[in-house]
């Protein structure tokens, strides 16, 4: 029997993003943000890699499902770069990336920009000083 009290959630193993169009949601993940499809289950499905967690692409099934996703933050090593290429792309942000919070050995930096179904998205960086 297991111990009730030890039991706690910790590990993502899959986000799901609301779509209107799947196959335009797809190309954005895809060929925008340069996200690896792992598969499709049409007309309603899609599901991409993110470094171990996926995330799945889906027409909602019932009308309260259709709003916008949480705001997803994807880490990136450099966040100017990441920027400039996702910008090279089409990605159009709504905040450029800038300075969030010193976090004593780096500092935060966060940038947003909208899907193609017009959910938020992130890139952030932890900067070194």
């Amino acid at each position: 029997m297991s111990d009730v009290s030890k039991f706690g959630l910790s590990s993502i193993g899959q986000i799901a993003v609301n779509a209107r169009d799947l196959e335009r949601a797809v190309a954005f993940y895809r060929d925008q943000l340069g996200m690896k499809l792992l598969f499709t289950v049409p007309p309603k499905l899609a599901f991409f890699d993110c470094d171990g967690i996926r995330l799945m692409l889906s027409l909602p099934d019932k009308p309260e499902f259709d709003h916008a996703s949480s705001i997803l933050y994807f880490n990136v090593a450099d966040i100017q770069e990441a920027h400039k290429m996702l910008v090279d792309r089409g990605v159009q942000f709504t905040e450029e990336p800038n300075f969030v919070a010193n976090m004593g050995s780096c500092d935060l930096w966060i940038g947003f920009f909208r899907d193609s179904e017009d959910n938020t998205l992130a890139i952030m960086s932890n900067v070194a000083h």
